[in-house]
């Protein structure tokens, strides 16, 4: 299936898609639904089963899976995800194994982003009321990542995250406030600890003339 408006060649209903994308409660039980989750674990069956070496295959599969997959970008599976359509990726993205995006609201992820091993960004939200909930009412809200970020391995990302640019998240930490560009964040929930800039680019510039200069002299 094309990564489209249509089923079997009909406009579908897309209405609760629709109220799924805006933030609005939704139950995920309609045909349009069910057909895009149905595409989704093929091709997510198609990858996390293809051999270690078929880079080009995984690279078309994911760029049929997501809304967008820039250039010189990488998952290595296992991966997993609800939709797939949901998530609008740029160029030089890297996650590790065990990368999960649960995207029934839209996950947009900027340039030269890192993910380290288990990372989970999570956009569906659940009724607090559990009379509502066990009406299978569901909702979701974006998460929205900038560019030059690095999450260290098991960062959890909550519904309606903002991340900024040249941002840091310290392995486990679960992110459920907007974190601030050219910050460092670690913990749960997860906190701002200190900001990056002129003092660490001038320390890890050292760094890169220390091991070009031992390249150098092998």
């Amino acid at each position: 299936m094309a990564n489209n408006d249509t089923v079997n060649n009909e406009t579908p209903d897309t209405r609760e898609r629709d109220r799924m994308l805006s933030g609005e409660l939704y139950i995920a039980d309609d045909p349009y639904l069910h057909e895009l989750g149905r595409r989704r674990r093929a091709l997510q069956q198609q990858i996390n089963t293809s051999a270690w070496d078929a880079f080009d295959e995984r690279a078309r599969l994911f760029h049929e899976l997501f809304g967008a997959f820039g250039e010189g970008s990488y998952i290595e599976p296992p991966f997993r995800c609800d939709y797939g359509c949901n998530t609008f990726i740029g160029e030089r993205f890297y996650a590790n194994t065990d990368c999960i995006i649960l995207d029934v609201a839209t996950v947009t992820i900027g340039d030269d982003v890192f993910f380290g091993p288990r990372v989970a960004l999570y956009t569906p939200y659940h009724p607090i009321d559990a009379d509502i909930r066990s009406m299978q009412l569901e909702g979701g809200l974006p998460i929205r990542i900038g560019s030059n970020v690095w999450f260290g391995g098991n960062v959890t990302v909550c519904p309606g995250v903002t991340i900024g640019d040249d941002v840091v998240i310290g392995a486990g930490s679960v992110v459920t406030k907007d974190i601030p560009s050219h910050s460092v964040a670690v913990g749960n929930p997860a906190r701002v600890v200190r900001g990056i800039g002129g003092d660490d680019r001038a320390y890890w510039s050292a760094r890169v003339d220390e091991y070009r200069a031992w390249r150098d002299a092998r």
